[in-house]
């Protein structure tokens, strides 16, 4: 039987082939150019923003503390957690098949023959299964499940960048809310003034009804514009509380005008990308898992080789029943080589190649898709920049605007809907800064996401 075995074993692993054996390797097909990042950064290198921390780019003390409560608290990020422990278990599992199998197996009869004295035979025995791996089985199962585990911890961590993201978008959000809040009041107690002053003229026969009713309806315009934003304040506390895994609770904040962020910012090489986004990560990841999940389908078509045996104690080790006992030693060795498993071995193979070429193509599209994420936050920061330069000379000029109607409307016939009409465009220029605002440090965040930092 060992002879045969010897036989088959040395037929047989001509025709495995290196496929089997060899470990996970990134294609070739997969490039990544320079070309990946439209537009170019002034100094750009190897030194990226994502090799910030995010305490380092958020410097703003209570967005500190939001994060790290996010971070200990989250759903998302704590089923993320669990899913590698996962991993690490199944890992193990893997690693521990390698081992033989031991199980202890003990027996007792009673036997009585027509009413005979009861025969007593016992078997206090130890049997083991181990399974040698010549064929990479177990050695495709292990690489496979320590890339699940690569998968599970790339995982945690783009639940945790995204967090991170998240977090500060929404902080960021409730600034910029404040800020064209206050401009709103501020502008709504100026309605009310000038509400005071046309129903003054009028009384002095200056005006007309219907510049103070336009006055009125100018004011009620503002005072529904607060409403509004303090509704979005509100939810957007909800809904950052909810992030954060606390119940709905009003957020401790700084204001927009105390932020501050790099003058410039650099996106590192496109190569970077592979190692720090982990969303990239997870993807090679998920390629490698294809990859040994192709390999063990192959395995599948050689045989599958066991050793076995047993020790015990016995005191029916013969054909008569003896007493005292005596030891029982057994070994066996078994091969099964596949022959005609109805087509399942290479269907299954065929099903691996594809989930492969699947895993590949999509490997691809997630690198295609960050170099266009960091793309788009680059070109949203410089626009964000340029126009907050644009907005303020806009405001400055609608100032001007707006002091000189008002003197004209006073000293001069001027009409009163050309001072309503300068007073609501001053409104709208100066919630554009704090929007645009807003928009660059969006900007930094999602560049900062984008690159593959905050874990």
């Amino acid at each position: 039987m060992n002879k045969k075995i010897v036989i088959a074993i040395l037929f047989a692993f001509p025709l495995s082939g290196c496929h089997i054996y060899r470990a996970y390797e990134r294609p070739e097909s997969v490039v990544v150019s320079d070309s990946l990042y439209r537009e170019p950064v002034a100094g750009a290198d190897t030194v990226s923003l994502a090799s910030l921390s995010w305490k380092e780019l958020f410097t703003d003390l209570q967005l500190q503390m939001l994060i790290e409560t996010g971070l200990a608290n989250n759903t998302d990020l704590g089923i993320a957690r669990l899913k590698v422990k996962e991993a690490e278990a199944q890992l193990m599992t893997s690693r521990l098949s390698y081992l033989p199998s031991v199980s202890f197996t003990p027996q007792g009869t009673l036997t009585s023959v027509d009413g005979s004295k009861p025969s007593k035979t016992y078997n206090l025995a130890v049997a083991a299964d181990w399974e040698i791996d010549l064929f990479g089985k177990l050695l495709n199962s292990k690489r496979g499940a320590q890339a699940v585990l690569e998968q599970s911890e790339a995982y945690r961590q783009a639940v945790q960048t995204q967090l991170v993201a998240t977090i500060a978008n929404s902080y960021y959000t409730l600034l910029m809310l404040d800020r064209q809040l206050d401009i709103t009041r501020r502008t709504a107690d100026t309605w009310s003034e000038s509400v005071r002053t046309m129903k003054a003229l009028k009384r002095a026969g200056q005006t007309t009804e219907m510049a103070v009713a336009q006055t009125e309806a100018g004011k009620l315009s503002v005072d529904a514009s607060v409403l509004s934003l303090e509704r979005q304040i509100n939810e957007t506390e909800n809904s950052l509380s909810t992030l954060l895994g606390m119940s709905p609770q009003e957020i401790g904040r700084s204001t927009l005008e105390k932020q501050e962020f790099p003058d410039s910012l650099s996106t590192g090489v496109p190569l970077q990308l592979l190692s720090r986004r982990p969303d990239v990560r997870q993807c090679e990841a998920q390629l490698a898992v294809a990859y040994y999940a192709t390999n063990s389908a192959r395995s599948a078509f050689y045989p599958g080789i066991t050793l076995s045996g047993s020790a015990g104690w016995t005191n029916a080790a013969g054909a008569a029943i003896t007493n005292p006992g005596q030891w029982l030693l057994s070994a066996v060795g078994s091969l099964v080589q596949p022959l005609f498993n109805r087509g399942k071995n290479i269907a299954n193979l065929k099903i691996a190649k594809a989930q492969q070429e699947e895993a590949l193509l999509t490997f691809r599209q997630s690198l295609l898709n960050a170099g266009a994420e960091v793309n788009d936050a680059l070109v949203q920061w410089q626009t964000a920049r340029q126009r907050i330069l644009l907005d303020e000379q806009q405001t400055a000029s609608l100032r001007s605007a707006l002091r000189s109607s008002e003197l004209l409307m006073q000293h001069s016939s001027q009409n009163y809907l050309e001072v309503l009409t300068a007073r609501q465009s001053l409104l709208q220029a100066e919630l554009n800064v704090a929007a645009d605002r807003f928009d660059e440090i969006q900007g930094v965040i999602n560049l900062y996401h984008a690159l593959g930092g905050g874990y």
